[in-house]
């Protein structure tokens, strides 16, 4: 807790773990926001940070982080999972100041469609995507008006989002499993907690269930998450098909970006992890990284060799046909 002039203007949750990294190196860890358990912490930490005061953020962000660097004496590091941009540039100014050593354990992005500029641009989503997108997405709804009306729903209430959320699990699952990959709804921990989330979410309005069907059959499941006008997909779940023509998830986004417009909102967000459907359907983007902050010890510079050589082989594996490897799984 961070606290100036007696009024809180910080908050976070630290959990220390003691961690087997490779199961030879033990490390000493604080963890921001999650617990070093896989099976929790797969449900995914994205735009991860320090609460804090926005009369004073940037402010805050510095003085929280450097106060944790300067107590890494007695700890290998600090880990910092799916930071946001500002905390990161706080954390790296902290590990310049105090020498310690940063490194970036995942390197990814988030990319999202900023809604403002579609409607500066005329207010037709799909008139702004490029051409061949634009074209793979009127053939795949041409396709599927073909078989009967198409229809976009947004669950009306708990009960009914929580039976979409079930059915999402049978798609999502088997399209997994086609690529002979485990989905997220394999981790125990993940569908009791999205469960309690949806129950008090929906009546909240902080949480979408968005399905969508061809003809009364579902073909997409968006779960979303709704904060302060920005719509952030964290799953989804689709019916997908030998005819590679039909794109039931290019679809589903397309029409809930066309909702989240509709709605007055200024943004889709697709959030983390490498996606096909990201780059062409967003306009707006931004790095979001996995680091580890610590003193510059030998455990630490022989962890970094190992996973140094451990992305060499998952990029030489990429390389080899039929071996591809699924994106990280929330």
């Amino acid at each position: 807790m961070a606290t100036w002039r007696g009024r809180v203007v910080g908050l976070a949750l630290l959990c220390p773990r003691t961690l087997w990294r490779f199961g030879l190196l033990r490390t000493r860890c604080w963890l921001l926001h999650e617990t070093g358990e896989r099976v929790f912490d797969r449900l995914f930490m994205e735009y991860n940070g320090i609460l804090a005061d926005r009369a004073c953020a940037p402010d805050v962000l510095t003085a929280c982080f450097d106060w944790l660097g300067s107590r890494l004496t007695n700890w290998d590091e600090l880990v910092l999972g799916g930071l946001e941009p500002a905390a990161e540039a706080a954390v790296r100014r902290v590990a310049q100041g105090q020498g310690h050593t940063l490194q970036v354990r995942v390197a990814d992005s988030t990319q999202w469609v900023d809604l403002d500029l579609v409607r500066r641009q005329g207010g037709d989503y799909l008139a702004t995507l490029g051409k061949n997108t634009r074209a793979t997405v009127r053939r795949a709804l041409r396709l599927y008006a073909e078989r009967g009306p198409l229809d976009y729903r947004v669950a009306a209430d708990a009960e009914e989002a929580l039976a979409d959320f079930r059915a999402m699990e049978v798609l999502h699952q088997s399209s997994w499993a086609a690529r002979g990959q485990s989905g997220a709804f394999s981790n125990p921990s993940f569908r009791p907690f999205h469960e309690r989330l949806i129950a008090t979410g929906v009546p909240a309005g902080t949480v979408r269930m968005c399905r969508v069907s061809v003809a009364g059959q579902p073909v997409g499941f968006l779960y979303n998450f709704v904060h302060r006008g920005r719509v952030m997909n964290y799953q989804g779940g689709f019916a997908y098909e030998d005819d590679k023509r039909v794109k039931p998830g290019l679809v589903s986004h397309v029409l809930a970006v066309e909702d989240t417009l509709a709605r007055g909102e200024g943004c889709y967000d697709f959030m983390s992890t490498p996606a096909g459907h990201k780059p062409l359907l967003s306009n707006a983007g931004q790095p979001m990284n996995w680091l580890a902050l610590g003193p510059d010890r030998l455990t630490r510079q022989i962890d970094a060799r190992l996973r140094q050589a451990k992305c060499g082989l998952i990029e030489r594996l990429k390389r080899l046909p039929r071996s591809p490897l699924a994106p990280m799984n929330r």
